[in-house]
């Protein structure tokens, strides 16, 4: 069963947080941020839900938590009104730089939207070119592992195994390509985009074929494993657990 309040935070999180990574490495998505005439910081803020601030700029684009900061702001009545922006690009309510808000929706920021939908969404055609494989491939782990983080605190079923998880980093990666860091902290989970130094769990795929064949769902993440192509190490309760969570990212963002 999806939860909508859940369903807000794996879009906010994982779908939504990938717009930080798609600007560092798709050529498309840096050519629409070369067209902004001045800086957006657009705060996407949910009743009952999540609340983030996303900053364009020529250089990229950097997310924070909150609306501090924002010169334009989208309300959602509820988080079902705020999935409808993901589901159908229905917008919320503006509430703050209505002008400068209409015309970034319009054009930059629906085009990167809609790149990101590309990407995270492939075609089989599209997928025989290796540079929009290797990006779609590393695009789908950085929001599977903002995903986990969103449900982990929020979806009831994976509360479950936040709650059995102890503190520390969970380092999930692909092994030379792309990294993220899953914290948990008195069982809240975050994660930041990049290579802790200090995990005390590591899942990690061997190249960014396997981990393509695993998000996709086809190959068998036990198979890999008894192969030694996928790494794990350190506290395994933290891994299984987050593959629990796991679990529940493949319901919400199927």
């Amino acid at each position: 069963m999806i939860e909508q309040k859940a369903l807000a935070y794996a879009n906010m999180y994982g779908v939504l947080g990938a717009l930080e990574n798609l600007c560092q490495i798709d050529a498309t998505a840096k050519e629409v941020l070369k067209t902004l005439k001045s800086k957006v910081s657009l705060c996407l803020s949910v009743k009952d839900g999540p609340c983030r601030t996303f900053h364009f700029s020529k250089e990229g684009c950097k997310i924070t938590e909150g609306s501090e900061g924002c010169n334009c702001k989208m309300n959602f009545s509820s988080p079902e009104k705020f999935n409808l922006l993901i589901n159908e690009s229905k917008p919320g309510m503006p509430a703050k730089g209505m002008i400068k808000l209409l015309s970034f929706l319009l054009g930059p920021f629906t085009k990167l939207t809609d790149r990101l939908t590309e990407l995270l969404r492939p075609d089989e055609e599209n997928l025989k070119d290796r540079e929009f494989f290797e990006e779609s491939t590393i695009l789908t782990m950085y929001t599977v592992a903002g995903a986990i983080a969103g449900l982990a605190n929020s979806d009831s079923i994976a509360k479950i195994s936040a709650g059995n998880t102890v503190d520390g980093d969970v380092l999930l990666g692909i092994k030379n390509v792309a990294y993220a860091t899953i914290r948990v902290k008195d069982h809240k989970f975050s994660v930041i985009k990049e290579k802790t130094e200090n995990p005390r769990a590591v899942m990690e795929f061997s190249d960014i074929e396997l981990a393509n064949g695993l998000f996709a769902g086809t190959v068998s993440t036990i198979n890999e494993m008894c192969k030694g192509n996928i790494a794990l190490k350190g506290m395994i309760s933290m891994v299984d657990n987050i593959n629990r969570i796991l679990d529940r990212v493949s319901v919400y963002l199927a």
